[in-house]
């Protein structure tokens, strides 16, 4: 009889990141609500230049690691490549670093900081809305570094306003998106390990943009 594929996590503790070497990760979901939903989703994902981050599409979605910044340019770039007038879609992202259970592998850190996708999306912009929620993992005072975070959003003039465990952004694409690349950046500065999970929305039926 084979054995069961148990996990073991003995080894993971608060506070002690698995990954020593700075990685960030981004696991995406692309979901255009048209029936060409294929085409758009293969075609946004070919655009990305991924030289600069280790890549992987699975049945279920896409993930980037590697540099803040280059895994933020290539998920930037794959949305913006995606987008189509009058074509409602979906955006889902769960951001990453510091996991205790996180390891040294599959990465591209070797490369600059470089922004290679900035240019090939610079001209595509849209209206969006945003729910975000950040989780400080293994802090105590954790409350502070989330309003800290907000206060930052409504600074930059796209907070929308607050709901049960979330928070609410609403402004234009790059705005938006460039905005978690600063709460990612604001709150590696601090903490080991936080998740950010954010959905993104365009084209809402409800026009409520």
């Amino acid at each position: 009889m084979a054995e069961k594929p148990y996990v073991n996590y003995q080894s993971c503790q608060a506070g002690v990141p698995g990954s020593k070497k700075g990685v960030v990760g981004i696991r995406f979901s692309l979901a255009p609500m048209c029936d060409d939903f294929i085409t758009i989703i293969l075609d946004a994902i070919s655009k990305v230049d991924l030289s600069k981050v280790w890549a992987k599409t699975d049945a279920t979605s896409t993930v980037y690691r590697g540099r803040e910044s280059a895994v933020f340019d290539a998920s930037k770039a794959c949305f913006h490549h995606a987008y189509r007038k009058d074509v409602h879609m979906m955006f889902e992202m769960t951001i990453s670093k510091g996991c205790p259970g996180d390891v040294d592998a599959d990465y591209a850190l070797e490369f600059s900081d470089e922004k290679v996708n900035a240019a090939a999306i610079e001209a595509i912009h849209f209206p969006v809305l945003c729910k975000f929620a950040l989780y400080p993992m293994g802090e105590t005072n954790y409350m502070h570094v989330i309003e800290k975070v907000v206060n930052e959003a409504v600074d930059r003039g796209i907070f929308h306003g607050t709901g049960h465990y979330t928070s609410f952004l609403k402004g234009d694409s790059h705005a938006v998106l460039d905005y978690l690349e600063w709460v990612a950046n604001r709150v590696g500065e601090e903490i080991s390990h936080y998740i950010i999970e954010a959905t993104i929305l365009c084209n809402l039926p409800e026009e409520d943009i």
